[in-house]
């Protein structure tokens, strides 16, 4: 009887060992990544706490580090989404969504604590997925999502304090208008913008992000205020290998130069909830077309050490 009590007790401890050795997936939607000092940090929506920071020296396995931006040191009830973040100077700017408006919180280090400036939002109507860039000449812009008429792409120039910007100088991007995008929802959200040369490129995302056909879309134009053209080719992205629930991307360069991709897909095909971080790249690879953006072919599953 001893000897199968031991048995029992073995065959316990090499399961365990077995299931403690399988990595999980890095459970972060609406991801956002950005490299300083040899170290990616990667904040998403999960926590009804916060937001939470994990880090990384390889893109590949990252550490939960906490919660960067805890609710407490905010007014926001709830609903704590899509967080992006830059160091703007001596300090880390946080924009974000809280209860389904727009914020700004500031921090001396980008694992936080991050403090809510102000304590009224950024704008009085319900809006989500702000998303900060520069003009060719570095002139700062937001970029968000009205919740009017579905979800709709609006951009803004933001005044020089960068937490704030004047209503009445938003212009409308884009509404849903492609087939593809409307196999659930009228929904364009997610907006992220970076420049190439003389053009401004818009990937946001479209569909209800409990479809499975939730996907990316990309949009162009030659300055901030539009006109913004979709490629008629849209979906950029969409159920990538195996993945479906493809969305909400953010932009960053690896500590190789590579111009990298992350989002966020299903957690499998029968189930949505938690929703996971993936990293690709972007590439200008088309010699006969050189503003031709396309996605790599390799994709990252991040995996939480």
């Amino acid at each position: 009887m001893k000897t199968c009590r031991i048995v029992v007790l073995c065959l316990f401890a090499l399961l365990a060992g077995i299931v403690s050795s399988v990595s999980a997936k890095v459970r972060l939607a609406d991801p956002f990544i950005f490299y300083e000092n040899g170290t990616y940090y990667a904040y998403g929506t999960f926590s009804s706490d916060g937001i939470l920071v994990f880090t990384s020296k390889d893109l590949k396995k990252w550490t939960n580090k906490g919660l960067a931006l805890n609710k407490k040191d905010t007014n926001i009830p709830r609903f704590f989404w899509a967080p992006e973040v830059y160091k703007i100077g001596k300090e880390y700017i946080m924009y974000f969504s809280g209860n389904e408006h727009l914020y700004v919180a500031k921090s001396k280090s980008p694992y936080g604590p991050f403090k809510q400036i102000g304590t009224k939002p950024m704008l009085e109507e319900k809006a989500i997925d702000s998303s900060l860039f520069f003009d060719r000449k570095k002139k700062p812009y937001i970029t968000f999502v009205r919740m009017n008429d579905g979800n709709n792409i609006w951009v803004a120039p933001l005044n020089k304090d960068l937490c704030s910007f004047d209503s009445t100088k938003m212009i409308h991007c884009f509404s849903v208008s492609q087939e593809w995008e409307r196999a659930q929802a009228r929904v364009n959200e997610g907006p992220c913008v970076f420049t190439k040369g003389k053009k401004y490129y818009m990937i946001y995302s479209a569909n209800d992000y409990q479809s499975q056909k939730y996907g990316l879309g990309l949009a162009v134009a030659d300055k901030p205020e539009g006109p913004w053209v979709k490629r008629a080719d849209n979906p950029f992205l969409q159920c990538p290998d195996t993945l479906v629930g493809v969305g909400h991307n953010s932009f960053f360069t690896d500590k190789n130069g590579k111009f990298c991709i992350v989002f966020h897909a299903h957690e499998s095909h029968t189930k949505i909830h938690p929703r996971n971080m993936y990293i690709g790249t972007l590439e200008f690879s088309d010699p006969k077309d050189k503003d031709h953006l396309v996605f790599g072919k390799d994709i990252i599953e991040a995996e939480e050490k």
